[in-house]
């Protein structure tokens, strides 16, 4: 995989994203914090993880070893969410952008959040964050779609004709 390559999976991420977040932008705060029954719970908690799990990657990429996951907790409102999300959208763009072909085919070495040491190349991490996002991006669609509030289509299809 090359930094081209790469580059164009995580502004499929970030648009992809953008789309879950400005239609949960436009639900209630009841809806926004209503549970439900997917994996991660409603639609806070559900977003709160995929968020969680960009910033645990990153972190591991830099060389940090984060010890859990973002709390749902500590986003009362979408606002606070949003904000977050923002925050960490930069920062990962920024170490997306600043990968060099050889960078993205070395392996790294991390830490997992119960302990384990482990390693693998960049590049296949990298695009498990993409494929990660994918799946929580599709059950936030399912839940803003049961709310009134779909996303539209967040192919990568429709994301490169777009482009």
């Amino acid at each position: 995989m090359n930094k081209q390559d790469v580059q164009l999976l995580f502004q499929y991420n970030q648009w992809a994203n953008a789309r879950i977040l400005n239609a949960a932008s436009a639900v209630t705060l009841e809806q926004f914090l209503a549970p439900a029954s997917y994996p991660h719970g409603g639609l806070r908690s559900t977003l709160t993880h995929a968020l969680s799990a960009e910033w645990i990657w990153r972190k591991r990429w830099e060389g940090d070893a984060p010890s859990g996951h973002l709390k749902p907790d500590a986003f009362p409102t979408f606002a606070a969410l949003h904000s977050r999300w923002l925050e960490e959208e930069k920062l990962l763009m920024k170490f997306v952008h600043a990968q060099t072909d050889d960078d993205l085919n070395e392996a790294f070495q991390y830490t997992t959040l119960d302990g384990q040491a482990r390693e693998n190349v960049l590049w296949h991490a990298m695009t498990h964050v993409v494929n990660h996002g994918t799946q929580h991006r599709s059950e936030a669609a399912a839940m803003l779609t049961n709310m009134g509030r779909s996303p539209g289509d967040v192919d990568m299809i429709l994301f490169l004709r777009e482009r």
